[in-house]
């Protein structure tokens, strides 16, 4: 089946404007081509119905990496969600569907977020507990990514990777209200470098695949979105290739105009139609769209759960990882069944 048709032009890539914003504030929506060289995300003409200058408490700021090694994923992030920030390290091992975690509740001034991800800007933690540090080059395609993370309960980890981006890249910005953005730019990567828990050394090789998640924006007060991914090597046209897909339902004002849904190939990517998530248990959910691109079943092994509940602000947040099941399908109605491939997803609702 040919789903072109099903494809909202506007969620073509155009050329990216130099700042994300124009001169009086406005932001640029849609689907860009490449990194932007300016992001005063700060800068942002009324995002929210407060004064701009209650413009740094609105803010969310993170970068995230998700690793897909052989026998276990890492997923290392630092956030600023602009009242305070955290430093979270997640080891998912494959053999024993168990999670181990590492996290630092940090003062938002020590969740240092780099205010482009081009030209060796850094992202990193500045706490005692959780490092992380972000190198990034995405100018040339290619990131570094070391931490490390000790305590009694969870033990030590330790790792330092070099990403090398082998797809094209997903850069939008969605409009959640008038001028109010969630921007993401989400890259697929190959990885030379190491992964070291508990004394266990896990060695990058050819089929190692990772994804880094760059990702600023104004959420509504109450806010909520889904989440799933993959990243890996699958056979494609008799050759072994790298290959993964990005799928979220979140409060876009036209999920047909501006999502972030596609498909990424080695050296190419091509565009999904809107999905649904469907938790059909909490640990069991079902991903599709309503034209047949996308079917997908999460079958989720274990989850990292943070869960903050004062009244004023509550925060559900699930981190999932497991296998998926079924298939996505490209504009030429081309099908990739995802059989057995690692799922990473998210199921975040926020009062905030």
């Amino acid at each position: 089946m040919d789903f072109k048709s099903f494809l909202s032009p506007k969620r073509e890539a155009v050329p990216t404007p130099e700042n994300i914003i124009d001169e009086f504030g406005n932001c640029h929506f849609g689907t860009f081509d490449k990194e932007f060289q300016k992001m005063d995300f700060l800068k942002v003409n009324r995002p929210s119905s407060l004064p701009n200058l209650f413009n740094k408490f609105r803010l969310t700021l993170w970068e995230a990496t998700e690793i897909n090694f052989d026998k276990v994923i890492l997923l290392t992030a630092v956030c600023d969600m602009g009242l305070f920030g955290t430093a979270l390290t997640v080891i998912y091992d494959k053999r024993t569907k168990k999670c181990t975690y590492w996290q630092e509740m940090l003062p938002s001034s020590k969740a240092c977020i780099s205010d482009t991800i081009i030209n060796s800007s850094e992202t990193y933690s500045k706490g005692k507990k959780v490092k992380i540090r972000y190198v990034n080059n995405f100018q040339r395609g290619e990131a570094i990514v070391s931490g490390y993370a000790s305590n009694k309960k969870a033990g030590t980890v330790d790792y330092r990777v070099k990403l090398t981006r082998v797809s094209k890249p997903s850069v939008v910005n969605i409009p959640f209200d008038a001028n109010r953005p969630l921007y993401t730019q989400k890259d697929l990567f190959a990885v030379e470098g190491y992964l070291e828990f508990n004394g266990e050394r896990f060695v990058a090789d050819s089929s190692t695949a990772a994804i880094i998640d760059d990702h600023r924006g104004y959420y509504p007060r109450r806010a909520h979105y889904d989440w799933v991914t993959t990243m890996g090597k699958k056979e494609i046209d008799g050759k072994e290739q790298y290959f993964g897909f990005n799928l979220t339902r979140n409060q876009s004002v036209n999920q047909d105009d501006f999502n972030e849904n596609l498909i990424w190939f080695e050296g190419d990517s091509t565009l999904l139609t809107p999905v649904v998530f469907k938790h059909e248990t909490p640990f069991l959910w079902h991903i599709e769209d309503t034209k047949g691109m996308v079917n997908i079943t999460f079958d989720i092994g274990d989850e990292f759960l943070m869960k903050v509940t004062t009244g004023i602000i509550n925060i559900d947040y699930h981190i999932t990882f497991g296998e998926l099941k079924g298939y996505v399908c490209d504009p030429d109605g081309n099908k990739y069944i995802v059989d057995g491939m690692a799922g990473i997803g998210e199921d975040k609702s926020l009062l905030f």
